[in-house]
């Protein structure tokens, strides 16, 4: 069955200088092992799939599936999933606004001119680290513990623990290896640009997806919402500021961090690069 794909660059300054994500827009039908196969042999950090809403308000329904996990919720799939749902035709039932029901519930996208942006999701935990976690996360990331500045939980799907290291330098400088420490890891790491400079803070992403080496995001939405909260909240950063990610990678992602009613907006650009078809077969019952 012809399938009606899009391959989207997301927050990106420039097409194909963020992070790509594979939508397919049509996946009824199929069933977890379908897609879970289709997201390995995308092999990029996460696949999309979009279902019939079954929640009142919702435009549509998205599964979010990495190599190997099925996630509640993730960032760029968000923004990525909405501009592959615009494009293709897709009208939200509130103008301006598209409704994303997923397994983390609602999320509002906003279209902001040439940006997309999506309301961050509440913390499924938040909170100081274990100082044993964190001379771990330190010895992964190669880097002397008096880098660090703080340490606290950014979970809200993906399970991010961040690190607030001491300059945006120093994070760009990390070469981690996690080699001598097997597990599931997901490390976002977060450092303060210069004053006067283009982008308030530099951001990086380590994460591990099953039994795979550790691999590095270019640019990661849900890190950036958990990661803005947290600063905003401990009085090091104001609402709205740009944040950079990718850039250890040759990636020019730029993510514009807002707040509006009290709600904190994540926002980037979502560019389709490619459209066409995927031949799936529905699971035959």
């Amino acid at each position: 069955m012809s399938r009606k794909f899009s391959q989207v660059d997301v927050f990106g300054e420039d097409v194909c200088t963020g992070n790509p994500v594979a939508v397919l827009l049509d996946a009824e039908g199929l069933d977890d092992e379908a897609m879970r196969a289709f997201s390995v042999w995308s092999n990029l950090s996460e696949c999309a799939f979009v279902l019939p809403s079954t929640a009142a308000g919702a435009d549509y329904r998205v599964r979010i599936f990495s190599l190997s996990t099925e996630l509640p919720f993730a960032g760029h799939p968000t923004l990525g999933t909405a501009r592959a749902w615009l494009d293709a035709g897709g009208v939200p039932a509130t103008p301006g606004v598209v409704v994303q029901e997923c397994g983390g519930g609602l999320v509002s996208v906003r279209i902001e001119e040439d940006r997309l942006a999506f309301t961050a999701p509440p913390l499924l935990r938040s909170g100081p680290v274990d100082p044993e976690i964190v001379d771990t996360l330190v010895n992964i990331l190669g880097v002397g513990r008096e880098r660090v500045v703080d340490a606290a939980w950014l979970d809200n799907g993906p399970g991010w623990v961040g690190l607030l290291l001491d300059s945006a330098r120093t994070v760009l400088e990390l070469r981690p290896d996690a080699s001598a420490y097997p597990g599931r890891w997901d490390i976002g790491v977060i450092g303060a640009h210069d004053p006067g400079s283009e982008a308030a803070f530099e951001l990086r992403a380590f994460f591990t997806d099953g039994d795979e080496p550790l691999r590095e995001d270019p640019v990661t939405g849900s890190l950036n919402a958990a990661a803005a909260e947290w600063l905003i909240t401990t009085g090091r950063a104001q609402a709205p500021y740009l944040a950079a990610q990718g850039t250890a990678m040759g990636r020019r992602g730029r993510i514009h961090i807002s707040s509006d009613k009290g709600s904190l907006w994540v926002g980037g650009r979502a560019t389709v690069v490619l459209s066409g078809s995927a031949a799936l077969r529905a699971h035959a019952s």
